[in-house]
């Protein structure tokens, strides 16, 4: 995995206004079908890494977890973040070949 490319390219999809962020947020866009990949901090809680993974697996949305909460908080320029959901598909899609690299 190329984590720079991956943090690049979620930075451009938070400036594109494809970018979710905060629990509640990610878990409405994912109820809603909206959220086309999550990004799950490896540092965040415990109860909260149960409940995006079980909602994300149940409405099968590819889910990512290699990232800290730091590295996608500095990638999206807010501070705080655990969670993070993309919107858009193609980019969605680029972002996963990108962290499967």
């Amino acid at each position: 995995m190329n984590k720079t490319k991956l943090l690049s390219t979620l930075g451009l999809t938070k400036k594109a206004n494809y970018v979710i962020s905060g629990e509640d947020m990610v878990l409405d866009a994912i109820r809603k079908s909206r959220a086309r990949l999550v990004f799950l901090a490896a540092d965040a809680g415990p109860t909260t890494i149960k409940r995006i993974s079980d909602k994300a697996l149940f409405y099968c949305v590819p889910l990512i977890t290699s990232l800290s909460g730091d590295e996608l908080s500095q990638a999206i320029g807010k501070t705080n973040r655990k969670v993070l959901a993309v919107t858009d598909a193609k980019l969605a899609l680029l972002l996963q070949r990108t962290a499967n690299e």
